[in-house]
């Protein structure tokens, strides 16, 4: 498949996707505590998903 036509067929999936989005936030009822808590626990576990740094070992 030519890269030009790669690129429209994920260009227009990607609209495609980004409407069906939109309705379903539309649709959906406006987040309560319970709504809140679990964006705050999933942003949390991202986080600690991530991890830190290793510092690397001194040479002795």
């Amino acid at each position: 498949m030519h890269h030009h036509v790669h690129l429209m067929l994920h260009t227009y999936r990607s609209a495609e996707l980004l409407a069906e989005a939109d309705r379903s936030r539309a649709l959906a009822s406006p987040p309560g505590l319970r709504g809140r808590m679990g964006w705050a626990l999933v942003e949390i576990g991202l986080r600690l998903a991530q991890g830190r740094p290793v510092p690397a070992a001194r040479a002795a």
